[in-house]
């Protein structure tokens, strides 16, 4: 029997059959077909998912799916990306652990929401927070002009460009119950999106935010010197939050490049978004790297995750850093 790769999609028509047609074309010589995966009742007791690897890119919308695919991996699944990791991610933590990586990241603070669900009383229950905010020395950090926007969010949604403190208000005063981060706006000289697959193959394209679109430069738009650190960032970032499939943005400004946004574990791959020749990249590093990882018979668990050393042996790392494998063709 073949080993089986199932993608999970949402509304989009044209990375699915590109990638499914990618992948059976091979099939009679690599022994893995790619599906749309289709999903049922999930039983906690003796159950395992058929496909050997899993593509996600719409759980993020459809917490079902989340919770099948946490069950998945359970089971010997290879995820993409770890349903686990993506339900603790958030953006903030992505800026503080790029921070750390040695990564240039935009002045940041995150702020308490605006407001609460109706079962908080704020008379008793936020007595650990800290009221008023010291806003002068908040905007003194940051500085003028900023972005306000969600601590976890995505496309573009809820995102403010405050040049003054009354317009900061403003936008935080409508931002309701979402966390939401203060962050430097960054005058960049250049913008980049970095198409990242498997933590290895990226693919930094030209961006334009102002009008939300890819730009396509046969020439190239970069001096190899920023193309290292673009590569190296984008490396550095993915590997640590262990994504396979992500992008990451980076604005440069003097030369640095500032990633600004890079929690995307469901990437925007459609045709008519990346454009060509970005999009042939993405379908065929896809394809290569799923082929790979279904063959390899990996799992998704390690020992960073404390249950799996009560796992059977074939579905954990023996040792720290291990990529747990399951035998191909064989029982999970």
């Amino acid at each position: 029997m073949p080993e089986r790769i199932g993608l999970l999609v949402g509304m989009e028509n044209s990375f699915p059959p590109a990638f499914i047609e990618r992948v059976n074309r091979e099939s009679s010589s690599t022994g893995v077909v790619a599906e749309l995966a289709k999903i049922g009742e999930t039983r906690a007791e003796d159950w395992q998912s058929p496909y050997r690897v899993l593509i996600d890119r719409i759980s993020q919308e459809i917490p079902h799916y989340r919770f099948h695919l946490k069950a998945a991996a359970l089971s010997g699944t290879y995820v993409i990306n770890d349903p686990f990791w993506w339900s603790a991610d958030d953006k903030f933590f992505g800026y503080s652990l790029a921070s750390k990586l040695g990564v240039a990241v935009p002045r940041t603070v995150m702020l308490p929401q605006k407001d609460y669900m109706h079962r908080i009383d704020k008379s008793r229950s936020l007595r650990n927070l800290e009221f008023p905010l010291d806003w002068e020395a908040i905007t003194k950090y940051v500085g003028f002009p900023a972005i306000l926007k969600p601590a976890d969010g995505g496309g573009w949604r809820d995102v403010y460009v405050v040049k003054n403190f009354e317009e900061l208000m403003r936008a935080y005063d409508s931002s309701a119950q979402l966390v939401m981060t203060l962050q430097e706006f960054i005058d960049f000289d250049e913008y980049i999106r970095c198409i990242c697959i498997g933590r290895e193959a990226i693919l930094p394209i030209k961006y334009d935010p102002k009008r939300r679109c890819y730009v396509v430069t046969p020439g190239g738009f970069m001096s190899k010197e920023l193309e290292a650190k673009v590569r190296e960032g984008a490396f550095k970032i993915c590997d640590a939050l262990g994504y396979d499939m992500n992008s990451v943005e980076f604005a440069v400004r003097d030369g640095i490049p500032y990633a600004i946004d890079f929690t995307n574990p469901a990437p925007d791959m459609a045709k008519e978004s990346v454009l060509e020749p970005h999009f042939s990249w993405c379908v065929e590093e896809m394809a290569k790297f799923t082929i790979k990882v279904a063959r390899d018979g990996r799992s998704s668990l390690g020992e960073h995750y404390r249950f799996s050393r009560y796992l059977p042996p074939h579905l954990r790392a023996t040792t720290p850093g291990d990529q747990p494998k399951i035998a191909v063709g064989g029982s999970k």
